[in-house]
């Protein structure tokens, strides 16, 4: 059995996405050995800072969130959709390029490798990444897809606007129909296999559109 992390470790100056309702993280020591004698800490972070869920209402009013998420969907099978290597910014990828790789199978879990990750920490990871279109969008809601996760900031195309019609149209229809999105994983890399046991750990946050998580993938 493999145990692989696809989770980014949080830390102070890690790459957040630069707009002000995404906070940097602040991390500040509060106990220390020789005066407190124990060690604690004051973290600072928004909902959406590193490897993190999206639930419903961060774009669905009165969707549902995080702590209203079933656990069971969280944890499963998932398949693995390997589409590198990506050749041109901001590279798109429709419904064909899900047949191709799915076939006939309806999995509840999706994991898209783009091996974006390796931009982490430049502005290209925001500005040129890769993204699905709105068709396949519907289209994966139509097959079944509860919980869609990926290596880059988002599904939506980095030139979508953040008001108006095309802002992050995406997230609205995934979101509306109930699915989950997962964001900002990292070393999918090291899968060897496409399907594995995928593991999304949320913080249970009462009333919130979204958490930071700890995410696995175990190969057996």
């Amino acid at each position: 059995m493999r145990i692989i992390d696809l989770s980014y470790p949080i830390h102070e100056g890690m790459t957040t996405f630069p707009v002000h309702w995404h906070p940097v993280v602040e991390i500040t020591q509060l106990g220390r050995f020789g005066i407190e004698n124990r060690e604690t800490r004051k973290i600072t972070m928004g909902t959406h800072c590193g490897t993190h869920i999206d639930a419903p209402r961060h774009f669905i009013p009165n969707g549902p969130t995080i702590d209203k998420i079933p656990l069971e969907w969280l944890v499963g099978p998932a398949r693995v959709l390997n589409f590198t290597p990506i050749t041109l910014p901001k590279q798109e990828f429709g419904v064909e390029d899900f047949k191709q790789r799915l076939g006939d199978d309806k999995p509840e879990r999706l994991i898209l490798r783009f091996d974006w990750s390796d931009h982490w920490g430049t502005m290209k990871y925001y500005t040129d990444q890769p993204y699905i279109t709105e068709e396949a969008g519907h289209w994966l809601v139509e097959r079944g897809v509860r919980v869609l996760a990926m290596d880059t900031p988002q599904v939506d195309s980095p030139d979508n606007g953040r008001t108006g019609p095309k802002d992050s149209p995406l997230h609205k229809i995934m979101l509306g129909a109930g699915v989950v999105f997962v964001e900002y994983c990292t070393n999918l890399r090291q899968l060897s296999r496409d399907e594995v046991e995928l593991v999304v750990a949320p913080l249970n946050i009462l009333g919130s559109d979204g958490s930071p998580a700890r995410v696995i993938a175990i190969e057996r």
